[in-house]
């Protein structure tokens, strides 16, 4: 009960964090291109934050909160999506985000499917790439249109976000089984570049110092996190490793927003 305590009110601080709950409140609408990469940043980021959610619900663990997470990640992607196409400088942006749309519509009907068999689970990962690939391009995209060093750190720091959620996404989903081999190579390979991005944002000439700041608490909630990725051999309490590895990466999650959120509000 304490466990479960703790993992709901994680998950509630990181969504007001993220500004995903609750889902009525309001939200401004694209202000510049800091902003439209930020946004679009996010949406690889929530590509990987659903499938999380649903395969926590496959594992039936601490289910209430991995079904809020689930719905208020839907919505918010669902919101940014209509935003980012609606801002689209070129004809070329806006194309691609007409295509995540497809590709999201697809992948939404086995994000509501409560069938949460192996076979489910597979499927789900095969859309969500897809789902992601598109709005990595539509990131980067927007990146060009800003033509600025500062876009591409938004879109780093960003991206950190989206590595948060597909650790957890692979742990969980090895853990049911489904191909824990492919799984567990994406986590190792996710884990150096998110260690690489982090450096490279924390030397940055354009970080400042409470960036510097934001990105030492974030290196607390990353220890803790990896801590937790590092249990998936051995042992037992399988729910306690799912819960243990959905509220750390909640938390990192938490600190990189705040981060690319304090990178977007640069000029220059």
């Amino acid at each position: 009960m304490q466990r479960r305590t703790l993992l709901a009110t994680a998950c509630g601080s990181a969504a007001v964090a993220l500004g995903l709950a609750p889902i009525s409140a309001a939200h401004a609408e694209i202000t510049d291109l800091n902003d439209a990469i930020n946004k679009a940043g996010r949406q690889r980021m929530l590509s990987q934050r659903v499938g999380k959610a649903w395969l926590a619900l496959a594992h039936q663990a601490d289910m209430p909160t991995a079904r809020q997470v689930l719905d208020q990640s839907i919505a918010q992607f669902e919101r940014n999506l209509g935003e980012l196409r609606g801002f689209a400088p070129s004809t070329a942006i806006r194309e691609t985000y007409v295509k995540l749309e497809a590709a999201w519509v697809a992948h939404k009907v086995t994000l509501q499917n409560p069938a949460a068999s192996p076979d489910a689970a597979s499927a789900l990962l095969q859309a969500d790439a897809k789902v992601l690939a598109l709005a990595h391009q539509g990131t980067t995209q927007y990146e060009a249109a800003s033509g600025k060093a500062v876009g591409q750190l938004v879109n780093i720091a960003g991206r950190q976000r989206m590595l948060s959620q597909r650790m957890a996404k692979f742990y969980l989903a090895a853990m049911l089984p489904v191909d824990a081999a492919t799984a567990t190579a994406e986590i190792a390979k996710a884990r150096g570049e998110f260690v690489a991005a982090t450096e490279l944002l924390r030397n940055a000439p354009q970080a400042t110092n409470r960036i510097r700041q934001e990105l030492q608490l974030a290196d607390g909630q990353w220890v803790f996190f990896d801590a937790a990725l590092q249990r998936m051999q051995g042992g037992t309490n399988l729910g306690r490793k799912v819960s243990d590895v959905f509220v750390a990466s909640e938390n990192l999650l938490s600190s990189m927003d705040r981060v690319t959120g304090l990178y977007a509000a640069l000029s220059a």
